[in-house]
């Protein structure tokens, strides 16, 4: 029998320090054994899941079509995580996560009438650039996919297709573009907390550094930092 919930976390070789911060923090706070996998791009297109064309400019990863950079190898293949699970919730998180409560009450907040849930944020960036000079990109529901609860046996879903994954410009797919608003339910801000933008009157479950992990330069001191730091020595002890 296949577990009724499994994490996903996108890998980028760039942030592997954020990656296992990520991975180690959500394991610990974990009391039932739950499966926590990478989503590494090399991986999905060796096994034909991922077919979308690329190409490296000035350096970055680049989305033919689209028409933008990624700002990680994960942009677009998070949305293969229900493909990957085959049933049950899939939770996809980004990689420059920290998670500091015990997860076993998100299970218990997941709507099953509903095709995913996430926290609706209403972020608008103002920067242009963010993490290690990575463009800021601007689009509907931005950051609503960063931590993301599919429940793969939503008949919704089915049009979540490897057709479309490997088709859509990105900025649909960040956007939902397969669902009805009403098949989108909603989590708590503190599920995705957002460094310098969520409201401080907030205690985070899920801490996320959006803008850049505590050793980039620029944001040593920023929120959370600390815990963050000490995480990353956890796991390299």
């Amino acid at each position: 029998m296949k577990p009724k919930h499994a994490f996903y976390i996108g890998f980028d070789p760039r942030e592997a320090a954020a990656f296992a911060v990520t991975k180690n923090s959500l394991r610990r706070n974990l009391i039932t054994p739950v499966p926590i996998r990478g989503l590494v791009l090399a991986n999905l297109q060796a096994k034909g899941l991922y077919t979308r064309p690329t190409s490296i400019r000035e350096g970055r990863l680049w989305d033919d079509i689209s028409g933008a950079a990624c700002a990680t190898e994960f942009s677009i293949s998070r949305f293969l995580a229900p493909h990957l699970a085959g049933s049950g919730w899939a939770i996809f998180m980004d990689c420059d996560m920290l998670v500091r409560s015990n997860v076993e009450r998100l299970f218990k907040l997941l709507d099953p009438s509903k095709a995913v849930m996430v926290v609706k944020h209403n972020f608008q960036p103002t920067e242009r650039i963010k993490m290690d000079g990575q463009i800021q990109s601007r689009y509907s529901r931005k950051n609503w996919s960063s931590f993301c609860a599919f429940n793969v046996d939503h008949p919704a879903n089915s049009r979540l297709t490897l057709d479309l994954i490997n088709s859509a410009p990105g900025r649909d797919l960040h956007a939902f573009c397969w669902l009805d608003d009403k098949d989108i339910g909603e989590l708590d801000a503190s599920w995705n907390w957002l460094v310098g933008h969520s409201s401080d009157e907030i205690d985070p479950d899920v801490v996320h550094f959006t803008d850049g992990i505590p050793t980039m330069p620029g944001y040593e001191d920023c929120a959370f930092a600390d815990e963050w730091n000490a995480e990353l020595r956890r796991w390299a002890a």
